[in-house]
């Protein structure tokens, strides 16, 4: 009873809060120029119309491929790179300078590089993304690596025990929160990010069909897409990562 009750309050809480920035959009709405500040109803029209279109489900699909793809590059090879930084203090130092230039250039600054590297395509996207999220699941990665106790590890190799079973047994329980820390940011990142290679250098995506709607002031269209990325990245917070890293780390609460 007393977690159903809990529940409930939270849902009420929610509900509640979505009523009153419902109501502040809507006055502010009534006050402005729609093509400043559409209001409620004509977001909700335009949003009806956008998921009828029939290249709705194209510049999704295009948008979420590029996003996967970049993330799935940056994890392949940010994690064995942290690893290895982590494993070796004179190799860390050494490449840490590099690591911190990666972690200060701006998204919009590769996007212009890729653009001139690859033209208009989704290899523009997908490097923008992958620059993005790579030195962040890296340096997640090279923090968690630095974390594992060696006492463990030298008794482990007293018991015999191989590389790949210490790897498993001691090192990955100690990288994995931080690896999965730094994967949920760098896809965050590279979700957004992917927005703004899409605007510059794509010719469909969901950034595309930003800019498209910014050129032509249609600004009810705008906030269609950006209401439909927010319940996109809600429902794959709550439904996907929140799940996976509960499983993943259930053995925390044994």
């Amino acid at each position: 009873m007393k977690v159903a009750r809990r529940v409930a309050r939270l849902v009420l809480q929610r509900l509640a809060l979505v009523a009153v920035v419902g109501m502040l959009w809507w006055y502010a709405a009534s006050q402005l120029p729609s093509f400043v500040l559409p209001g409620p109803e004509r977001v909700a029209g335009a949003l009806v119309d956008l998921l009828q279109k029939d290249s709705f489900l194209h510049d999704l699909g295009a948008t979420l491929s590029r996003v996967l793809s970049g993330f799935v590059l940056a994890t392949l090879v940010g994690t064995p790179l942290g690893l290895a930084l982590g494993g070796n203090r004179a190799l860390a130092r050494f490449f840490e300078p590099v690591l911190a230039v990666f972690n200060t250039v701006s998204s919009a600054i590769w996007a212009i590089f890729a653009i001139i590297w690859f033209g208009i395509s989704d290899a523009t996207t997908v490097f923008v993304v992958f620059m993005t999220a790579m030195p962040l699941i890296l340096t997640n990665v090279w923090q968690g690596a630095q974390t594992v106790e060696q006492q463990y590890v030298e008794l482990a190799r007293s018991f015999r025990q191989s590389r790949l079973q210490i790897l498993l047994k001691i090192s990955l329980p100690s990288i994995l929160p931080h690896f999965f820390a730094g994967a949920r940011l760098a896809f965050g990142f590279g979700w957004r990010v992917s927005l703004v290679a899409e605007t510059l250098g794509a010719s469909d995506g969901i950034g595309y069909r930003l800019r498209q709607a910014a050129d032509l002031v249609q600004s009810d269209q705008v906030f269609a897409w950006t209401v439909l990325l927010v319940a996109l990245m809600l429902a794959l917070e709550g439904g996907v990562l929140k799940p996976l890293e509960r499983w993943l780390f259930r053995w925390k609460a044994l």
